[in-house]
């Protein structure tokens, strides 16, 4: 019999090999499912004996400790596909998450930021930095991070080939290893040759003293080589700030939802929006639809005859 540690790096291993789960998907499944694998034990319990009804019990508990029903949706999704995986393998003859009803998501709009905003950001992001090749960085990562629109390890693992040659577009390896193109601005192109020409300055010093050249557009002393999510994320919050806006309001993923919003305000076209934004599924695209009825509901009260007709009339009925 398989110990309970070996179902989940079996599991984590199947999704790397036969799905392309990316690396932090992977950490994410990984951090649940050894929460649901503690909690088991601490009852006697581990995978192979677990019934539905401890798997409903453990939704139970994820309730009592206050978790969030995205939370707990995502938890009974980790269980229900490590039973699936284990299931396939032969390691059990049944699926007892299967049959469980989850207890769904709350649909929220997403939380972004106006063009205002934006454009404040996108003013400090020179100002911050202790050299001018940091502020040259950090003006390149905002601009590209709203001209793309790209989520935020796809930025910060950029590969340096990528951005050679003054490109029109970037080719952005997403989720499972999709790749995709992304068009760029003009002040994200001239963003971009700013901090090629200091990135490269400092790569060939660096290379002088034996130091073996960075393959990716950020580079870093980080463990992954690269500018990692955290300090990006720390970044940001210090840009908010010289912009005068609220630290807590502004990060990256606001800054994805901005760009997203921000195109469809202005006439984009949802499937090109999912396109650039790099969704699988339309679905995951149209929580942005709010945008598209309010522009709507403003294009028929400017425009239909009736209402328009109606906005001309004196209040006592004559035009």
């Amino acid at each position: 019999m398989a110990s309970a540690d070996h179902w989940i790096s079996a599991f984590l291993d199947a999704q790397a090999a036969e799905s392309g789960a990316a690396h932090n998907t992977l950490l994410a499944y990984g951090r649940d499912l050894k929460d649901v694998q503690d909690w088991l034990q601490r009852r006697g319990l581990d995978w192979a004996m677990a019934s539905r009804a401890d798997v409903e019990a453990y939704l139970v508990h994820c309730d009592a400790q206050g978790f969030s029903r995205a939370t707990r949706a995502r938890r009974l999704s980790a269980i229900r596909q490590l039973y699936r995986f284990a299931y396939d393998e032969g390691l059990r003859a049944d699926n007892p998450a299967i049959q469980i009803k989850g207890p769904g998501r709350t649909k929220s709009l997403p939380k972004t930021l106006s063009l205002e905003e934006v454009d404040a950001l996108l003013a400090a992001a020179p100002t911050q930095g202790r050299r001018a090749e940091d502020r040259l960085r950090n003006t390149c990562l905002m601009e590209l991070l709203y001209a793309t629109g790209m989520r935020v390890t796809e930025l910060v693992s950029l590969p340096v080939a990528a951005a050679r040659g003054t490109p029109e577009m970037l080719l952005v390896r997403g989720k499972g290893g999709k790749e995709r193109l992304v068009p760029l601005s003009a002040p994200a192109r001239a963003a971009l040759g700013d901090w090629l020409r200091a990135r490269d300055a400092e790569q060939e010093a660096a290379r002088l003293k034996g130091v073996p050249e960075s393959r990716f557009l950020f580079p870093s002393r980080s463990a992954e080589g690269h500018l990692t999510r955290h300090r990006f994320y720390l970044l940001i919050k210090e840009i908010a700030v010289a912009a005068g806006i609220s630290p807590e309001k502004v990060t990256p993923h606001r800054l994805r939802h901005a760009f997203a919003t921000h195109l469809l305000q202005n006439g984009a076209d949802l499937r090109a929006i999912q396109s650039l934004l790099g969704h699988a599924d339309l679905a995951t695209t149209e929580i942005y639809t709010h945008v598209l009825e309010e522009r709507l509901r403003e294009l028929v009260e400017d425009h239909h005859p009736l209402v328009a007709g109606s906005r001309a009339k004196d209040p006592d009925g004559t035009t």
